[in-house]
């Protein structure tokens, strides 16, 4: 669904990403890991149209996009969940979902009952402000908004950064059950090792702004993936 191919990136002067190639297939969950600061934020940042990419390929679908903005990203089908959630503090519940019907056609403009069937809590506080919820909430908010769009392609920055364990679990049964449906690609970056080991389908590690390693999980060892991001 996802194919990244040759992708450089550049802040000013300084080159941050150095020729990634990455796929990542629908029903499945694609792991992207590495140590802080090696590129994987501004990979998914990349991807979603956050920040133009310097040369290299991208494609949705077999539909290449040529260097696209967030918008038209988010047109072909990618939304993205970024690290710190970003969600709108002083707008409601229901009203930060209702910001991701920007992509879709005036009559499929609805909140589906799916959406409060996966995250329930968002059902009993649709009413509250985003700026209320705890974290664990908040993060969960941030997931449903990028789903309300419909995506073919979920880009998921940290999910599981600063967020309480039992949340983390609900968080992970979701992103397992998306894979189950089979109607998405999930590229998820990630630092909790174990939480990214046990969901993820093929493994992407980067180090310095390069992939060191690109596998399936059947292919990869734990010892041989944790050697690698802890480089």
């Amino acid at each position: 669904m996802l194919q990244v191919s040759g992708l450089t990136l550049h802040y000013g002067q300084s080159q941050i990403l150095h020729g990634i190639d990455l796929t990542a297939r629908t029903g499945q969950i694609t792991a992207v890991m590495g140590t802080n600061g090696v590129g994987k934020t501004s990979l998914l940042k990349a991807i979603a149209g956050r920040h133009p990419f310097s040369g290299g390929t991208l494609s949705v679908d077999g539909r290449t996009l040529d260097r696209p903005g967030a918008v038209q990203a988010a047109r072909a089908g990618i939304a993205y969940v970024p690290q710190g959630r970003e969600v709108f503090p002083l707008m409601t519940v229901e009203e930060n979902l209702e910001t991701g019907f920007a992509c879709l056609p005036p009559g499929d403009r609805r909140i589906p009952d799916r959406i409060f069937d996966l995250f329930p809590v968002l059902a009993e506080m649709k009413h509250r402000r985003g700026g209320d919820l705890s974290g664990g909430q908040q993060q969960q908010l941030a997931i449903a908004r990028a789903l309300i769009a419909r995506p073919r392609v979920l880009l998921l920055g940290e999910p599981t950064e600063g967020i309480q364990p039992n949340i983390i679990k609900q968080i992970g049964r979701v992103i397992a059950q998306l894979r189950s449906e089979g109607e998405i690609a999930i590229v998820l970056v990630e630092q909790f090792f174990d939480f990214a080991f046990d969901l993820a389908d093929r493994f992407t590690v980067l180090n310095r702004g390069s992939v060191v390693l690109s596998d399936d999980k059947a292919s990869v060892t734990r010892a041989d993936l944790l050697s690698k991001v802890s480089i």
